[in-house]
């Protein structure tokens, strides 16, 4: 699991996360939800070590995230930025093979391509293997970054907006995605989402900030009610139920 205790963060004078303390499961999918400013690519950035906490601490299991070695902490937990623009003209399985990077170094072994093919494989990305990542569709170009950290290997992925820039269509396939490598693989994903829908129907938990704050945490059913929904995001929201889960109707 992870932890995080009295997690604060401050640019000058202003705190983007105010005293966070939460726990998120080991397995499933966890949630991360609000309004826009709550916080929540912080707080994924502190929880990763992409951001230095201004107080508090993390534990990924039992590593300290402050502390822990990066090849060791790279080995447990990985993480896929909004800003995953590349500079270089690469291939997807170049691009893959950069998550074995913890593990070999840049001197690729039999098991690591190996490791690499089998991603590719599993994001059904075989036949834009030797294809160049700025020839894709943003969707295609998403699941070979996806492919890239599920070479990496880590018990914890952590995903900060995933569904920015794709269509429905898109969307949906990256969220079904994430959930079968959940269920299939063990693995324990932590994402960072705008669509509260997409976050009821494929979560197992939710976190729930506002103003830097978390508000709320537990199951879709708990977080997708009128009352919850108006403390987070500040409106009214019409909550219904549809096979078994509950969707929130937004219009503006």
């Amino acid at each position: 699991m992870i932890v995080a205790r009295n997690l604060t963060k401050a640019y000058g004078g202003v705190r983007a996360v105010r005293d966070v303390s939460l726990t998120i499961p080991r397995g499933g999918v966890t949630s991360i939800i609000g309004p826009n400013g709550a916080g929540k690519s912080t707080l994924l950035g502190l929880l990763s070590r992409l951001q230095t906490a201004t107080s508090g601490s993390v534990h990924v299991d039992e590593l300290d995230v402050a502390k822990a070695p990066s090849d060791v902490l790279a080995r447990r937990l990985s993480i896929l930025r909004q800003d995953n623009h590349l500079v270089a003209r690469l291939t997807v399985r170049d691009l893959v093979a950069f998550g074995r990077f913890p593990h070999s170094r840049g001197r690729l072994t039999g098991e690591d391509q190996r490791r690499i093919t089998e991603a590719i494989r599993y994001l059904d990305l075989e036949a834009l293997s030797d294809r160049f990542l700025d020839e894709m569709s943003g969707g295609q170009r998403q699941r070979a970054f996806v492919a890239m950290v599920l070479c990496q290997d880590t018990d914890y992925v952590l995903l900060d907006e995933p569904l920015n820039n794709l269509d429905m269509r898109y969307a949906a396939g990256m969220m079904k995605l994430v959930r079968r490598i959940a269920d299939d693989l063990g693995k324990t994903f932590i994402l960072v989402l705008h669509d509260i829908n997409f976050a009821s129907i494929y979560s197992d938990n939710i976190v729930a900030m506002r103003d830097g704050v978390v508000i709320r945490q537990g199951p879709p059913g708990e977080i997708l009610q009128g009352a919850v929904l108006r403390e987070i995001f500040g409106i009214d929201i019409p909550v219904h139920e549809i096979d078994g889960r509950r969707i929130g109707l937004y219009y503006f």
